[in-house]
């Protein structure tokens, strides 16, 4: 299997946009293979842009971004208050904050939600992406949910034990109002970083897996 790397060069830097439709999304989705990004020594400039969160999940959210951007030489967070569970009904809002984003910043790398999630929610970020940054690179992340929805990934981010438990640590400690949901355990998110690893022939057992519909070699 090649290996590909985010950058050309070692220490490069790296200009990345991480979108997601609610509070624990990203580092659910790809939260590990941003840790991984940013302990490879890029200089990376992140925008953290989570769409919908209360009172107390925008604390959470804060919080946790925080932890995982630690390192980043840049980081610009935005938390919104996007009606949950009501996206599609208030899609022209959200596409005028994507018109906003798009001003702001232009990325090497976009991280959002599956195009073929079934959450309406993360489905309408996702196509939202990819009508606003047309010519840049997307990595879609997948959410382990009750749906079902989970399809068969392109591109694998290996992980280590020590980023796996990080990763898992941040997210049970920061996001405690989750905790009542029958599937944020930390079983549940260890069981899908070493499918993932199983399915991309890991050598460190973990990783996160993504699907990228457009990438261009040079």
């Amino acid at each position: 299997m090649q290996g590909l790397s985010f950058a050309k060069n070692k220490g490069e830097s790296i200009k990345a946009l991480f979108l997601g439709a609610h509070s624990d999304d990203i580092e659910i989705g790809c939260g590990g293979t941003l840790l991984h990004l940013l302990k490879q020594g890029h200089e990376a400039e992140v925008w953290w842009v989570v769409f919908s969160a209360n009172p107390e999940r925008r604390t959470e959210a804060e919080k946790s971004a925080a932890l995982f951007l630690s390192e980043a030489t840049k980081k610009q967070i935005v938390v919104r208050d996007f009606k949950e569970s009501f996206f599609p009904y208030v899609a022209s809002e959200i596409k005028a904050y994507f018109e906003e984003l798009k001003r702001a910043i232009n990325p090497d790398l976009v991280f959002t939600h599956f195009r073929d999630d079934l959450h309406q929610d993360h489905r309408l970020i996702s196509e939202l992406t990819w009508n606003t940054f047309r010519d840049h690179l997307i990595f879609e992340y997948e959410i382990i949910k009750y749906d079902g929805d989970l399809a068969n990934p392109n591109v694998f981010v290996h992980l280590n034990e020590e980023l796996c438990s990080k990763k898992i640590r941040y997210l049970i400690e920061n996001f405690r109002s989750q905790q009542s949901h029958p599937w944020f355990t930390e079983d549940a998110f260890r069981a899908i970083l070493r499918l993932r690893g199983v399915q991309s022939n890991a050598s460190s057992k973990y990783a996160e897996a993504f699907y990228v519909r457009k990438l261009v070699l040079d």
